[in-house]
């Protein structure tokens, strides 16, 4: 358990990870937080923030620490003076909650993965520490590291306790933690987004440029130190928050497939937060295309597993890695995809998978009983999250698979592309082979009647359901 500021509670001496807070845990500055929590338990009078301080929060939460910002946080003690300590404990203690919900979405994943490799996890922040340690207690810290205002009668001096904990100051007072505690900073972790925490990052054995201001992004490539960010999957790149999601969203619209017709109902039923889990039917390439237009208009990122050759095509596979996907090698055996799977939808985000797997091919193309794979259900049972079935059809038309590109010539008749979004789905949890016939049935149930049908396709309606070059011969050989 957390005992409080500077303390480890272990009977032996273990590595340690040292977390910096805003624009690293935080995905923004806590300060805006931390106040309304001050005004809130009376410590400082409504509206007594700076005026500009949103500006100013704005310009750090996107440029990152500037030593006009620093500056002000250093002076806080004088201003904090004469301040009830118990007072603002209370504060922070209240302000819990609200912090909470600015932690990277990502960051759990991260925290959890270090705890599995024994390490432990300090807090490191110029935050003073009266403000931040119930929140560190409440996330499972094993201490805290940072700035210590002097405290007479119960009451705050104006004076530092210990020196100001940024820049050469945290590095100074992570080190009188290593030293109370038996550790070497050189096999210990450190975790920063920004430029003036370069003394720490360059003292410990494994630094880690976290959401890195532009100085520290340059100076992590220099120093080939690892660059992560905590508020999107890994490989998925920024700029000034906007992710190629946003970019794309405005573009992927019926409009731009003018030989195709959209015929989609149903997409209110998705969950607008949390993790939430799009299980579609697989009938063509031009799936994507489908799925895609469901997903702008969501207006949140959604990630998708999709076939390792997808992301091994020069451009496509690098565009299929910015949006988020998830290469699945299906020859190797590897779990890897659906933990990437789990982490994503740890962190709250939409998925889209394919339970069948590939387009099936020949006379199973026109089976009418879906069947998948398990994963799927697996994935929502660990992670809680629900599974929302999804039913495509017509999009063989547009996109057969023994074609290479999509027809694009069918512009004043286009086939149309039906898209059914049905009620969410969660699964029972005892029986994955029971829970995804039951998903499979539920997908089933929205495609139209004809689907449901089972009947003998023609010579020419199977050539169309394999791949290019490699429909059966007169033998029944691909």
């Amino acid at each position: 358990m957390f005992r409080g500021s500077g303390q480890l509670v272990a009977s032996r001496s273990v590595a340690t990870v040292f977390v910096d807070l805003d624009r690293t845990l935080l995905r923004r500055a806590s300060g805006q937080v931390l106040h309304s929590a001050l005004e809130a338990e009376g410590v400082v009078a409504p509206g007594s923030s700076l005026p500009g301080d949103r500006v100013l929060y704005s310009l750090y939460d996107r440029f990152g620490e500037n030593l006009f910002a620093m500056a002000l946080a250093r002076s806080a003690a004088l201003m904090a003076r004469g301040w009830s300590q118990r007072d603002v404990r209370r504060a922070g203690e209240r302000a819990v909650e609200n912090l909470a919900g600015l932690v990277a979405p990502f960051a759990p994943g991260v925290l959890a993965s270090f705890r599995r490799q024994g390490l432990a996890i300090v807090l490191s922040t110029t935050t003073p520490v009266d403000m931040i340690a119930p929140f560190a207690e409440a996330w499972g810290f094993d201490g805290v590291v940072a700035t210590e205002y002097e405290v007479v009668d119960g009451r705050y001096t104006g004076r530092l306790e210990g020196g100001f904990v940024w820049g050469v100051g945290k590095l100074t007072a992570v080190r009188r933690w290593a030293l109370d505690h038996g550790e070497e900073l050189s096999e210990c972790h450190a975790c920063s987004d920004s430029f003036f925490d370069i003394p720490l990052l360059a003292s410990v054995g494994s630094p880690h440029a976290v959401n890195p201001d532009p100085s520290l992004r340059a100076v992590a490539a220099l120093r080939r130190w690892p660059v992560e960010y905590w508020d999107r999957p890994p490989g998925v790149p920024s700029m000034v928050g906007l992710e190629p999601y946003h970019l794309l969203r405005p573009f992927v619209r019926p409009e731009v497939f003018p030989y195709a017709r959209f015929d989609i109902e149903g997409v209110e039923r998705v969950p607008r937060q949390g993790p939430v889990l799009l299980a579609a039917n697989h009938r063509s390439y031009f799936d994507v295309v489908a799925l895609a237009l469901v997903a702008a208009r969501l207006n949140r990122p959604v990630r998708f597993l999709g076939k390792k050759e997808l992301f091994d095509a020069p451009v496509l596979g690098w565009v299929a890695r910015s949006l988020g996907g998830i290469p699945v090698d299906r020859g190797s055996g590897s779990d890897r995809p659906l933990r990437q799977a789990e982490e994503a939808l740890r962190a709250g985000e939409v998925v889209i998978v394919l339970p069948e797997g590939t387009i099936r091919r020949g006379e199973d193309f026109f089976d009418p009983v879906l069947r998948g794979k398990t994963g799927t259900v697996r994935l929502a049972a660990t992670t809680g999250a629900p599974v929302v079935p999804v039913g495509l059809w017509g999009t063989e038309q547009v996109w057969p698979r023994s074609s290479q590109l999509p027809n694009v010539s069918e512009v004043l008749h286009p086939p149309t592309v039906r898209v059914r979004v049905g009620l969410p789905f969660t699964p029972e949890g005892d029986d994955a082979v029971a829970d995804t016939a039951a998903l499979m049935e539920a997908i089933s149930a929205l495609l139209p009647a004809e689907a449901r049908v089972r009947r003998t396709p023609s010579p020419g309606e199977l050539a169309r359901t394999y791949p290019h070059g490699h429909a059966p011969g007169p033998a029944g050989r691909e």
